[in-house]
């Protein structure tokens, strides 16, 4: 940290320091303003104005909408048990969950956005994501804002620049100003243009950082992971987690028992730092994915995006294989290269913010070499770097499922087994993709930062992916709408503050 008396001067004043542009970020000044209108609120973010929005732009823009407190508070203890949230952190939670729709219709209405009910890019009214645990119960509807993708971000963007707030750009955040005796937060080092800056917060700090999927060093060693890549924004470099400790903040759920969004798989583009979601909805399935011994490794057509790739093993829900199966190769034939488009054109860092395409038909990645090509299997193998004789006989092995209708191994439904067979044959490598990370600074439902002790450190907050409340397993729509509601407390309980000077 850096302390007040090492401060020779302030070079930017505020109220209320907002730390991070996401969703969360952009709650917390709009619930500041609210709180107090005379309130000044600052906004620094690390990335240029075009590609600020964090994690909450590149997301799904689901929204869990619940009406019934007490289910939702059962579904989301039962979601934890491997590592309990706070029962009066849950409790107060659910209320203010099922309080939240007409504030997020609000903030749609204000700027002309369209709020509608479901998912916006599926017929499903909801998204259970585990039955078993009580999510029909919990779960009244999902909802989001018009356009896919980023509608909600956008939305909420646009409520923050019809706002007075200073938004500072390119500013990334460096160090906390505070008492190293109290740890009492009084501003904050930002660097713009290579130069550091000391930013004079009256009432209060918001941390809204995000995570560190990003960071592959931190991602090795908190979880460790090999090679993963993120499908949200890339500045997700674990900034927020080397600061809050060394401000003295307790930590929590720096991994838990995976990763809360789960481990999907992703195909990277060479020069980008995130990836692309592989597909979820097929027109057709010759195809399968092999992992580094050359053989199938889980059933590939398993709808897994609805427990956000997670699977059942021994009565547990786990993280599915992709992060341990590496290398990995989809392999497929030209019905499901002209069918198909190997990508996803959503829910994605490539496609909300770089505005990076891939071609409908494949056919530009085929030319680019991102996807082998070949006359035959085994010459394939040997193109993607595979010994051809074990990649052969596990199509083989796959083809000869398909012929007797039943895959004995993964168990894929009869309609998926479709014969790897029309030439040519096609491979391309799929990495593990993480949607977030949710560890951080310890917090209370205020948002407060608490110590190892327990106790708030005084102005200091804390918002978003950051330090999330979840702890195990995680339901469609809840860290967006956890974002609002700790920003919201972060921003409100910031702005009632009185000014420390």
């Amino acid at each position: 940290m850096a302390s007040l008396l090492s401060v020779k001067q302030w070079d930017l004043e505020t109220d209320v320091l907002i730390l991070g542009f996401g969703l969360a970020g952009a709650s917390a000044a709009i619930e500041a303003l609210d709180a107090d209108p005379n309130v000044k609120v600052t906004i620094c973010e690390k990335n240029p104005e075009k590609y600020a929005g964090g994690n909450s732009r590149a997301a799904g823009q689901s929204l869990l909408i619940a009406k019934n407190p007490t289910a939702l508070k059962a579904y989301q203890k039962a979601m934890s048990t491997s590592n309990p949230i706070p029962e009066e952190m849950l409790d107060e939670w659910a209320i203010r969950m099922s309080q939240l729709e007409p504030w997020i219709q609000a903030r749609a209405e204000e700027v002309g956005s369209q709020y509608i009910r479901g998912t916006g890019f599926t017929e499903r009214d909801a998204v259970l994501e585990f039955p078993e645990l009580g999510a029909e119960e919990a779960v009244t509807y999902t909802a989001t804002i018009l356009p896919i993708p980023a509608g909600v971000w956008l939305a909420f963007k646009k409520n923050v620049d019809k706002r007075a707030v200073n938004v500072l750009y390119n500013s990334p955040v460096k160090d906390l100003i505070q008492d190293p005796d109290t740890l009492e937060v009084f501003g904050a080092v930002i660097e713009q243009d290579g130069v550091l800056k000391n930013v004079k917060a009256k009432r209060g700090v918001v941390m809204a950082v995000g995570g560190f999927e990003a960071n592959l060093d931190m991602q090795r060693n908190y979880c460790g992971y090999e090679e993963i890549f993120p499908l949200g924004n890339p500045a997700n470099t674990g900034d927020g987690i080397h600061i809050l400790q060394k401000a003295g903040a307790d930590m929590w759920h720096m991994r838990n028992k995976g990763q809360s969004g789960g481990i999907w798989p992703g195909l990277q583009v060479p020069g980008y730092k995130t990836v692309f979601l592989r597909n979820l909805f097929w027109q057709s399935y010759s195809w399968v994915e092999i992992a580094a011994d050359n053989k199938r490794f889980y059933n590939e057509t398993a709808e897994l995006q609805l427990t956000h790739y997670k699977e059942k093993k021994h009565k547990h829900w786990v993280d599915t294989p992709h992060i341990n199966a590496g290398p990995i190769h989809m392999i497929f034939d030209e019905t499901t290269r002209e069918y198909n488009c190997l990508a996803l054109k959503a829910f994605t860092w490539n496609i909300a913010a770089e505005n990076l395409d891939w071609s409908d038909d494949n056919l530009v990645e085929i030319e680019q070499g991102l996807i082998a090509k070949a006359d035959t299997i085994e010459e394939l193998a040997v193109k993607i770097g595979r010994d051809p004789a074990e990649v052969s006989a596990e199509i083989q092995k796959y083809n000869d499922a398909c012929a007797a209708g039943e895959d004995k191994e993964f168990s894929r439904i009869p309609i998926t087994l479709q014969p790897i067979i029309k030439a040519p044959f096609y491979g391309v490598k799929i990495v593990p993709a993480v949607v977030c990370t949710g560890g951080g600074g310890r917090r209370n439902i205020e948002s407060e930062v608490l110590s190892p002790v327990g106790k708030p450190i005084p102005r200091l907050y804390e918002a978003g992916e950051l330090g999330s409340m979840f702890s195990n397993l995680y339901q469609n729509g809840s860290y967006l709408t956890e974002a609002m509601i700790s920003g919201r407390a972060a921003g409100k309980n910031a702005a009632n503050q009185n000014s420390w000077d």
